[in-house]
């Protein structure tokens, strides 16, 4: 059997594809890879489909030995990678010989990166998907040492050569925001965003982004009421009683009692995937005229 045996798997090892999304309507997250452009460009450059399952890498400290001959990359921000010890560099093809010994370190920005091999990981799908959920718990375990992971056949050689550019990791993220569809439970929602000044905290997850700064506040006749559950989407900015904002991401929960003030345009969502604790974090309504999208 084709399989990398994990040997290492540093703070959180995850089996990854582009996820499950559409089955909001069962309480099922659409889960994923965070930074899916990070994961299609890791199987494109190994031959596999972009939709081929992967393992999305927290803060490096994975290493795995390789049980057949396989080709792998390592994509995300960039990240030190060794071969049996000596190094190879993330962003470019890896071959592994049956027994050699593959890690990926803690890469030097940002926080997650993605390792393809050639076949893909080929464990069992749910709800057409091999993702975990780390919410509802469908899916693959998170990876433990000691697993060993099954690879899928190949199906088309490892072609090496695409537009190879690392993930960008800001000092400081602006982030745009189309405001509903409960904006009208705040007072002036555009200019309380626009003013705020926020963190990313270190209870940030794959079920949101959480940040520490300025309490947004209620308009008057909303302040100490209670909202009925109702559908949140992915990048939805909810405000909790304590009017700090958290941002959903893949692992969110499909429903909240909390007002959703506004939405991160999916586009946007990969890249928040990267901020580590601490880095600063400002909003801006989408349709602001002359909107960096993303970064100052």
């Amino acid at each position: 059997m084709r399989r990398l045996t994990v040997l290492r798997t540093g703070p959180q090892t995850l089996v990854k594809d582009l996820g499950r999304p559409g089955y909001a309507h069962l309480g099922v997250p659409p889960s994923g890879a965070l930074e899916g452009p990070a994961l299609r460009l890791a199987n494109r450059l190994v031959g596999n489909p972009e939709t081929a399952a992967g393992l999305e890498v927290l803060l490096g400290g994975l290493a795995v030995r390789a049980g057949a001959s396989c080709t792998v990359v390592v994509t995300g921000p960039p990240a030190p990678v060794r071969r049996n010890g000596c190094a190879v560099g993330s962003h470019a093809l890896v071959h592994l010989a049956c027994g050699d010994v593959l890690e990926v370190g803690t890469p030097e920005r940002g926080l997650r990166c993605y390792l393809a091999v050639s076949g893909g990981v080929d464990v069992p799908a749910e709800l057409g998907s091999r993702s975990t959920d780390l919410l509802s718990g469908i899916g693959p375990d998170p990876v433990r040492d000691n697993d060993d992971l099954p690879l899928g056949a190949v199906t088309a050689p490892a072609v090496g050569a695409d537009v190879l550019v690392p993930t960008r990791v800001p000092d400081a993220l602006v982030v745009p925001v189309l405001l509903g569809p409960r904006d009208d439970w705040f007072g002036d929602p555009a200019g309380q965003l626009r003013a705020g000044r926020w963190t990313v905290s270190e209870k940030s997850n794959r079920v949101g982004m959480r940040l520490t700064g300025t309490a947004l506040e209620r308009a008057e006749g909303f302040v100490g009421e209670e909202l009925p559950s109702e559908g949140i989407p992915t990048g939805g900015v909810q405000v909790p009683a304590d009017g700090q904002p958290v941002v959903f991401l893949a692992d969110h929960p499909t429903t909240g009692g909390y007002p959703v003030i506004g939405v991160v345009p999916a586009d946007v969502l990969p890249l928040l995937a990267q901020a580590r604790p601490g880095v600063p974090l400002e909003f801006r309504p989408q349709d602001e005229p002359g909107l960096d999208p993303l970064f100052r």
